[in-house]
């Protein structure tokens, strides 16, 4: 069950941000320099730009550290999909494996 809530979750934390961020690309292209002036255009939108950008050092932590505890494999893939879409999509998405890795390990300890 917390899988399936997980997995809803990747899906909402894509398609929710890309569904803003894709009619800024269309309208205006890759432009890094108006992406930013439009982030920090006031008080309201920088603070939740700034707390995205702490967001994903704290997700970027938590993925090296709990990942490398739990011997996860792959562990770029959570940093990249926070690149790519956001903290929104990096979170959930290495809970989902996360919790199937600690499945999988409680169910060989049950064996």
């Amino acid at each position: 069950m917390l899988q399936i809530a997980y997995l809803i979750l990747c899906i909402l934390g894509t398609v929710l941000p890309y569904s803003q961020f894709v009619p800024f690309l269309l309208d205006h292209g890759f432009d890094i320099k108006l992406f930013f002036e439009q982030l920090f255009a006031n008080r309201i939108s920088g603070f939740f730009g700034m707390d995205v950008i702490v967001s994903s050092l704290v997700l970027w932590t938590f993925v090296i550290w709990e990942g490398s505890r739990l011997k996860m494999k792959n562990l770029w893939i959570y940093i990249l999909s926070n690149l790519l879409v956001g903290v929104s999509l990096g979170l959930p998405l290495f809970l989902l494996m996360r919790q199937h890795k600690l499945e999988a390990v409680g169910s060989v300890a049950e064996a």
